[in-house]
């Protein structure tokens, strides 16, 4: 969700690599055909060679201006020493591969998000998509969508033929990175994605997020079908905003719109967004038993729901479903015992 900023921001000029100082450059790699942009990629200079924060998306364009970006900072894709993911999607890890084929470099991801692409490349081997898909739409049926509205699910494209590439190299929190010379240091920050990290460069107040804190709007955070009935991303997500909130960074490098200071603020306000998205849900519950479908409906969301593809609508009902099951852990809702498809209901109704 959009929100406005009071903190000093810094742009980076679009599509340009900047150089930042202290040996951190700034890439902006194109998304294509994605409001969001571009991911921006971090160089950072160590004793070892260049170390990549994220690589972008895996795309013709992206990779020129991946190799620009390199170029413009006095080096080459071919120098690259390792590649820290900050998180499996794709807009994040889609060039690593290519990255350490041409330059023999390691690639680390953490190990939650490592498992995940380990899976989504064995599902690709066999008949795992086939099957990950039917259980998704069952999942819809189960949220109360009709049967038309299913139908215009299962024809919308769900799955990639290319997963992420595999890492070599898994993180863990709180180790310091392989960046010789310097100290940065790995934050176990889930909610976006179960391996999401944050990554602190101790002696320079720098801290690279990813997706987990933006400048603008708030990353998504969804239930998926692969998450286990005791998942809870919104609240993992929650906590990890706590814990890196008060952080000895005055420099935040997002992976999406620009750098800018004043961390604690912004965490505030995607707490403070996330606050109110959890009282919508228990005022769409509170006159009686709603499926998820019909809850997710009566959200405000930026485009009204009968204005939104099946695509945005998929991505509506995984946020409703992260937001319902935090609200089942605080004891705020319910699910109906035996109800099908399932209702929730305010506790004690």
């Amino acid at each position: 969700m959009p929100s406005r900023m009071k903190d000093h921001v810094h742009p980076s000029p679009e599509l340009n690599p900047e150089d930042l100082g202290g040996g951190v450059w700034s890439i902006p790699v194109p998304i294509p055909d994605n409001p969001l942009g571009y991911t921006l990629v971090y160089l950072l200079e160590t004793e070892g060679g260049p170390v990549l924060v994220d690589a972008g998306w895996d795309d013709p364009a992206s990779w020129d201006a991946l190799t620009a970006g390199l170029a413009a900072a006095g080096t080459s894709v071919r120098d690259i020493y390792g590649v820290l993911v900050t998180h499996f999607h794709s807009d994040h890890s889609g060039l690593a591969g290519r990255v350490r084929e041409a330059s023999g470099a390691w690639m680390a991801m953490h190990t939650a998000d490592a498992e995940l692409v380990r899976g989504f490349a064995a599902a690709v081997r066999g008949d795992g998509t086939a099957q990950v898909r039917s259980w998704e739409l069952d999942l819809l049926a189960r949220a109360g969508a009709s049967e038309a509205d299913v139908e215009a699910m299962r024809r919308t494209p769900r799955w990639s033929v290319h997963p992420p590439p595999v890492p070599d190299r898994e993180l863990a929190d709180g180790q310091l990175a392989d960046v010789p010379g310097r100290r940065l240091r790995v934050l176990h920050t889930p909610g976006h994605s179960p391996g999401h990290v944050c990554l602190h460069l101790e002696e320079e107040g720098r801290l690279f997020t990813g997706d987990h804190v933006l400048p603008r709007i708030t990353p998504h955070v969804s239930l998926h079908p692969f998450d286990g009935p005791d998942a809870d991303p919104l609240g993992d997500f929650l906590a990890s905003l706590d814990r890196v909130a008060n952080l000895p960074a005055d420099h935040v490098l997002p992976a999406h719109k620009h750098r800018f200071s004043g961390l604690a603020d912004r965490i505030g306000t995607i707490l403070a967004h996330h606050e109110g998205r959890l009282a919508e849900l228990v005022a769409a519950v509170s006159s009686g038993p709603r499926t998820l479908w019909q809850i997710a409906q009566r959200i405000g969301w930026s485009r009204g729901w009968e204005e939104m593809p099946p695509s945005l609508r998929r991505m509506a009902l995984g946020e409703t479903a992260a937001h319902l099951r935090r609200l089942e852990r605080m004891g705020r809702v319910e699910s109906v015992s035996g109800a099908e498809p399932v209702r929730f209901v305010v506790t004690g109704q």
